[in-house]
Parts: structure tokens; sequence; C-alpha cells
């Protein structure tokens, strides 16, 4: 027997909830009943082009007993409080990364959502590209042996691209700048690779771009099992470049977003290319979360490995303030 679509709300009307639609337009597990922006241009647009109700408040979407679940893009400092009321509400969260701005709103955040048994569910769709999926499968049947360094590289050009009016583009909506709002992809593709980080040392610079936050960052990950990494992040290069280099002691895989992916293992004297298939990782993630709604399975990310995540560039943030070496121990501990 089929299963019914999940009915969700969007709510917070900026790109990434397009992008968001998009993905749920791709797939039959969910289907889009109503959106909410405070900007009432904004959420007659986005009803327009989804085919679903503008609903006049967030009030309103909560009350409405025919939507199951909210698709939740608003700012990142705003996720305590629209997360609980949904959580109220008892309607199921699907919340993009990064959880919120503190560890504190973000176990909060955790802990609503458990107390009122409803699904969490964090936007990281980085870790399931098939590239990391293969590496991620090669390292669990030991091919890698011991891993022993990585280095990574997520940039981006935003010069004379970016809204200073926009949250997003400042200090106090989105602490940590570049590192914040894309590294923190990379932090997580590291960790799930790697595995947990255990402290962090950073550095972080505004070289380009207008406004108060950081266009270039750099992070030190030390992991738990030994393993140290880097992490580059930055708003500030001439184009778009993705890499991610895995170091184990029988076997290196490399990739990069033009060169693919290849894999050096000991003993050989060339890398052999990997040849992989691109997912939809978006519609992957947002698929999840409806079966996860259904009773099929849990969210591959939940709230409490969200809210490590976060911690991950808090640390950076107090290393670079500070100048010292930061423990992810720590961070947790101050909440």
């Amino acid at each position: 027997m089929a299963v019914e679509p999940l009915r969700v709300a969007s709510l917070g009307m900026g790109w990434w909830s397009d992008v968001l639609a998009d993905a749920i337009n791709r797939s039959g597990k969910l289907t889009i009943s109503a959106c909410y922006s405070r900007s009432e241009e904004k959420r007659a647009a986005f009803a327009a082009k989804y085919g679903c109700r503008a609903a006049p408040s967030y009030e309103a979407i909560l009350a409405d007993k025919d939507i199951e679940a909210v698709i939740n893009t608003t700012p990142n400092g705003v996720h305590l409080e629209t997360t609980r009321a949904a959580a109220d509400a008892g309607k199921h969260v699907f919340l993009d990364k990064p959880i919120a701005n503190t560890v504190s709103d973000g176990r909060r955040i955790t802990e609503i959502c458990r107390k009122a048994g409803v699904v969490l569910a964090l936007g990281y769709q980085r870790r399931r590209e098939s590239q990391f999926r293969w590496i991620k499968r090669q390292i669990d049947e030991g091919l890698f042996g011991k891993l022993v360094n990585a280095e990574a590289n997520i940039s981006r050009d935003r010069l004379g691209k970016i809204d200073l009016g926009s949250w997003r583009y400042q200090a106090a909506g989105m602490p940590g700048g570049v590192m914040l709002q894309i590294g923190i992809h990379y932090t997580d593709v590291l960790e799930y690779l790697i595995g947990p980080v255990k402290a962090v040392s950073g550095q972080f610079a505004r070289l380009v771009l207008p406004g108060d936050n950081p266009d270039v960052a750099s992070l030190v990950l030390e992991h738990e099992n030994g393993a140290l990494s880097t992490l580059n992040a930055s708003y500030a290069s001439a184009s778009e470049y993705y890499l991610m280099n895995i170091y184990g002691k029988e076997a290196t895989a490399y990739y990069d977003m033009f060169g693919g992916l290849r894999m050096l293992k000991r003993g050989e004297e060339k890398p052999v290319k990997v040849p992989f298939a691109n997912k939809d990782t978006i519609a992957e993630e947002l698929e999840e979360f409806a079966d996860a709604v259904r009773g099929a399975g849990a969210p591959e990310i939940g709230g409490e490995y969200a809210t490590t995540s976060l911690a991950v560039i808090r640390a950076g943030i107090v290393s670079a303030r500070e100048g010292r070496h930061v423990e992810i121990a720590e961070i947790l501990a101050k909440g």
C-alpha cells in the first residue's frame, strides 16, 4: 500500500527554502501544504511558485491539523523559538544546519523535540555525496588502516554577491562567518570519515568582503583517534571549489570537484580513478525525514550530534579569538 506523502509547511522564505522546496517537488514522499514568512511578498511568491497556501501567520500553520511537519529555514537565532512552537503543536521539524548559534540553544531544541515526541532532523547533505559514502565504506572495511591525516577546502566566490542586510552575512546572525555557514559541512564530513573531534585550533580573517564577519577561516582539528585534519573555508576565492583528501597508513583517497575521486594504495605508484554517480542528497535527507515521521527508521543527523557539530565551530571561534587550543569538552561544558 502506498504511503501518503508527508504534509509539510515551509517556514522562512529565503533562497534555501526554494532549494528544499525544489527537492520536495522531486520527491514523492513529501508535499508542501502551506508556507509562511513575515514578508507578505515573499510568502505570496513562494505560494505561487510551489502551489501551496500562503498562511497569514505561523500560528495558523501550527493550528492547521492537516500539516504534519515544518521545514524550518528561519535565521539561526530564532531556531529555538520556532522549533519549540512547532514541537508544542505536535509538528515534526526538519531544521537547516546549524542547529542554532549557541550550544545551549542546540541542547534545548533537542530536548524540546524529544519530550514532545516529534522527529527532529538536521540538514547536513554533504556527507551523503557518493564520493564520501564510498570512502566511508572503504574505511569501515579496513582498507585505509590507521587514519592519520586529512585536508579539506570548501570555497565560494561571494564578491559582489552578498546582502549585508541579510542575517547570513552578519556576525550576530552567523557567528564565525564562512566557517559556520559552509565550513560546518566539511567539519561534519571530516567527523563522519575520521571520527569525532577532540580539540580545535582556529584562525579567522576578513580580507575581501565588506561587513563584520570572517570571509576566510582555517581550522586544525584533533580527532579522538589521534588523527589531525585541516579545513580551509573561504568566501573570498575566485571560484567555487571543494577538496577532501583522506590519508591512512595503507591508502589515501583524493577528491576535488574538478578531478573527481581517486584512490592510492600503499605500494602503488599512481592513484586509480574511482567512478561515482551524483546523488540527489537534499531529496534523500528529506525523504529520510519523512520516513522517520512515518515510523521507518531515524534521521541520520539528529539534535545531539548537530549540537556537538556546532561545538566544533564554536571551539574554532574561541581559539581564533583567544589564540589557544580549545577542547570540544570545554565548549560543551560551558553550553
